[in-house]
């Protein structure tokens, strides 16, 4: 633990130093914000009049692929900024003491993430895409598939409630505690970083993410919903209130999924 100390009083001096406007910073959230707008306008003009409800097709793999990836951006970087911000945050001070922090770093990192997420997508997709071609009426929803739908969503609101989501929570709300103790130098150690961040943030919102499929991955009203909870359950400062909101939340869209389905497809958008 003695190592931790001098990495310990950087990082409190860099949240004194926090506490004034830094203009670089502000600039890497706006940039965040940007891409995230830019990210919204693009998939709502991409996936313009896909989607037909729950269990909506993704399409082919490469479209599936880019669209995710947009969408990842669309929904993601508005949370994920704080984390962004700390690293980058660290990696200036590093420079600033004559150690090793290659520029461009945080973009490396930002990648990382978007990898983990990715190759959560590209599972989703092929379960998806394998469960519909061995069953295809498991998704129809005059076949069933609206309760299908439903259960999964009710799964993603259980899972709100449970350790695996509250320990998957924490290491997202806490940053500064996350790069504590995984920094490591270099584009390497900035990719691996950002892999291993983006893989809790699949620990923690993989549920919410399942039930987007359910309720129709080519929704743009769906993806903004989801997109919010996942926001408000790590930068809200009631993470217990924010997180059993959600759950309830999600009970009840699935139980209007499963009994009145038409008062939930104006969400398409």
């Amino acid at each position: 633990m003695e190592h931790r100390k001098p990495l310990r009083r950087r990082i409190a001096s860099t949240q004194a130093a926090a506490s004034r406007i830094d203009l670089r910073e502000a600039a890497l959230i706006a940039a965040l914000l940007v891409l995230a707008a830019a990210s919204w306008t693009f998939t709502a003009t991409q996936l313009n009049g896909m989607d037909m409800g729950s269990w909506t097709d993704p399409g082919p793999l490469g479209f599936f692929t880019l669209t995710w990836v947009v969408m990842l951006a669309a929904m993601m970087f508005p949370s994920v900024a704080p984390m962004v911000v700390a690293y980058h945050r660290i990696q200036r001070h590093r420079r600033q003491t004559g150690r090793y922090a290659p520029g461009g770093s945080t973009a490396i990192f930002v990648a990382g993430y978007l990898i983990a997420w990715t190759a959560f997508g590209l599972a989703a997709y092929s379960l998806y895409k394998w469960i519909a071609g061995v069953t295809p009426a498991v998704f129809a929803p005059d076949q069933g598939g609206r309760y299908v739908a439903a259960g999964v969503i009710v799964l993603a609101a259980v899972y709100q409630l449970t350790p695996a989501k509250n320990v998957s929570l924490m290491k997202c709300r806490s940053p500064l505690d996350f790069i504590l103790h995984r920094m490591r130098p270099g584009y390497g150690g900035a990719l691996r970083m950002g892999v291993e961040h983006g893989v809790w943030c699949v620990a923690c919102c993989w549920a919410l993410m399942t039930a987007l499929f359910a309720l129709g991955v080519m929704s743009i009203g769906w993806m903004a919903l989801i997109g919010a909870f996942i926001a408000g359950e790590k930068m809200l400062p009631w993470k217990r209130l924010a997180n059993r909101s959600v759950s309830v939340a999600l009970a009840l869209i699935a139980l209007a999924v499963a009994l009145a389905p038409a008062a939930v497809d104006g969400m398409g958008m």
